[in-house]
């Protein structure tokens, strides 16, 4: 079977789940979400590579080197997603699938984030679901690339 690579990327903080407002974004670790979605994606033949960094250049580099080696990228991209538009451009040259994702509902929470500029450049969002949000990321790229 030849496996199709998807890229998940975190963003800023994302690396502190777990520990950092667990009544909000739950007790599980970023690495438990990845680890899931790791296995989801076997079951799919997708192979999942995860970077997470608390740098805006660094996650822009990595939309970048994607544009010729992933299939669909998976993104979280944390507080970047209310004003980042050097990720917003990166993303918008990608030409595969792009699924926006968030542990939390933005959009039930403080005003601010209710905006999304990674949005307009998503094939989709999925948010508010917890955890269970990477599995359906995963799902979501599995049927978008057959």
């Amino acid at each position: 079977m030849v496996t199709q690579p998807v890229l998940i990327l975190s963003g800023p903080n994302l690396d502190l789940l777990g520990d950092r407002e667990p009544e909000i974004y739950g007790p599980a670790t970023l690495d438990d979400h990845v680890a899931r979605a790791v296995a989801r994606g076997a079951e799919l033949g997708l192979t999942i590579d995860h970077i997470q960094s608390n740098s805006e250049a660094e996650l822009v580099e990595a939309v970048h080197s994607a544009r010729s080696t992933v299939a669909a990228i998976i993104i979280n991209p944390a507080a970047l997603t209310h004003y980042s538009w050097s990720l917003h451009d990166a993303l918008a040259a990608f030409a595969g699938p792009v699924i926006e994702l968030h542990l939390s509902n933005p959009a039930a929470r403080e005003s601010f984030r209710h905006q999304s500029v990674v949005a307009p450049v998503a094939t989709g969002t999925i948010a508010g679901l917890g955890g269970h949000g990477y599995q359906l990321a995963v799902d979501a790229v599995a049927a978008m690339l057959t």
